[in-house]
């Protein structure tokens, strides 16, 4: 033990200039090493999360804007329907950006974009950040008679893969970002919409904008007073709002020899009837510009397009962000009296395009990418929300 440690204490001494030229050498390396990993953290990756090459198109502008390459990674469906992610790159010490747009197979895209998170999470990724234009699910953000706010669900999920950012486009409501325990930052489609408008509708300057339900008239106030143009609402019997469904605070229901608590007698709530359809204000001889936020099911499009026409309207424009365009959506539009239906491309819809002409598209690639530029960089967000207000 003593020669042991007589060597030892030799070796620590004796050597005393080759000691200090090999502590000068490791903190020289250390250096370097902290130098190459400081330049590593600086950097980014922008990863598609889609396994179908229709649904990679938007995440493909968004690089190009960037001047940078889509992440090498592999997202495909096993034989058994299972997903499957492999990261093929380091992404260590990197924020990484994971662009998810939301095809006709929803809950397919979402299993893709939970298993890439966590497996850039178990990578070591910085942070991690969620480009999700059209957030799925958005719809289910209330509480239904015996049911659930599915969207709060989603959002709880996306925390617990490792999502610690999302960049959005035009929730369905707004409080959706309450769910969240991470920031959420909800850009706005209509500045595109509106410049659409201004350089598209050669007449626009005789349209009205037209709320096709009462539920979408402070949608459709944003973009008439944007634009200096009159404002008309559709409202009636022939609609069938969100508001008007069950949500739960009657249940259970009553039953017919139900026990009341004598003494205590409730007011009773009366039903709804709604009133026969009218349109609130004249839309006769102008162009009319129906907008709304998603567009999925066009049976009411199609209805307040021919109550439109009946009105005196001789054109008639459907703008809204997301273009869902579900099921038979291209046919009802093509035989209809909509002239043409303008959406972004927040969701694919190449294939509804090919089936019905009319629908067109405005690219919104340009604000998504500015979004995690400033993300990346620590810059302010405000730029993006100029003249935004709570009700657009």
């Amino acid at each position: 033990m003593a020669a042991g440690a007589g060597s030892s204490r030799r070796e620590d001494g004796g050597g005393g200039s080759g000691a200090l030229a090999g502590r000068r050498n490791s903190l020289g390396w250390g250096l370097h090493d902290s130098l190459a990993m400081n330049a590593a953290r600086s950097g980014y990756r922008v990863f598609s999360a889609n396994s179908t090459a229709a649904s990679t198109e938007l995440a493909k502008k968004i690089t190009e804007r960037l001047g940078a390459e889509l992440g090498k990674s592999v997202v495909y469906q096993e034989t058994n329907g299972e997903t499957r992610v492999e990261i093929k790159e380091s992404v260590r010490g990197q924020d990484i950006f994971i662009i998810q747009t939301i095809p006709r197979d929803v809950n397919t895209a979402v299993m893709e974009l939970l298993i890439m998170a966590y497996a850039l999470k178990t990578s070591c990724a910085r942070n991690i950040i969620g480009v999700i234009p059209y957030f799925p699910y958005s719809k289910q953000s209330k509480m239904r008679k015996r049911g659930s706010i599915v969207c709060k669900l989603l959002a709880s999920m996306l925390a617990k893969a490792g999502l610690t950012h999302i960049i959005t486009m035009d929730l369905h409501q707004k409080e959706i970002q309450g769910f969240f325990s991470f920031p959420v930052d909800n850009l706005r489609a209509s500045p595109f919409l509106l410049q659409y408008i201004q350089e598209e509708i050669p007449d626009y300057r005789n349209a009205v904008i037209v709320a096709k339900s009462p539920g979408a008239a402070k949608r459709a106030q944003s973009y008439a007073e944007r634009l200096r143009l009159g404002l008309a609402v559709i409202h009636g019997e022939a609609q069938c709002t969100e508001q008007d469904m069950d949500d739960g605070r009657h249940s259970p229901p009553m039953l017919k020899n139900a026990t009341v608590h004598p003494g205590l007698e409730l007011p009773l709530m009366m039903a709804k009837e709604k009133p026969p359809i009218t349109v609130v204000g004249d839309v006769g001889g102008r162009i009319a510009i129906i907008v709304d936020d998603i567009i999925d099911d066009v049976e009411s499009f199609v209805a307040a397009a021919e109550i439109l026409k009946e009105r005196g309207a001789y054109k008639i424009f459907v703008m809204a962000t997301h273009g869902l365009l579900s099921a038979d959506a291209p046919r009802l539009i093509e035989e209809s009296s909509i002239d043409e239906v303008v959406v972004t491309n927040t969701v694919p819809h190449e294939v509804q395009k090919l089936q019905c002409p009319k629908i067109k598209t405005v690219d919104i690639s340009l604000i998504l990418s500015e979004a995690i530029r400033r993300i990346h960089n620590g810059e302010s967000m405000a730029y993006l929300f100029r003249n935004i207000t709570v009700d657009d």
